[in-house]
């Protein structure tokens, strides 16, 4: 299966699922668009460590701005209408 199947597949039956939940998520929709990235087995620790603290590290960096350096340094084409 494609990453792309994978996501509409998470999407599709997640936005199912919440409806189900509340009226308030009626109208739930994911945005368009996603992201996919693999971490190196060597980064595995550095990466989850990351993962602990990125609430407090997002008081200071918007999740924003840091995704959009890290698809820069990356080389990684984007487009700024499916960004968060």
């Amino acid at each position: 299966m494609s990453v792309s199947e994978f996501v509409q597949k998470i999407k599709a039956n997640s936005s199912k699922w919440i409806k189900t939940i509340d009226e308030y998520y009626e109208t739930f929709a994911w945005q368009e668009g996603y992201g996919a990235f693999c971490v190196s087995p060597s980064l595995l620790k550095k990466t989850i460590q990351y993962i602990e603290t990125q609430e407090q590290h997002h008081y200071e960096v918007s999740v924003r701005d840091e995704f959009i350096q890290f698809l820069k340094e990356n080389g990684i084409e984007f487009d700024e209408r499916y960004l968060i």
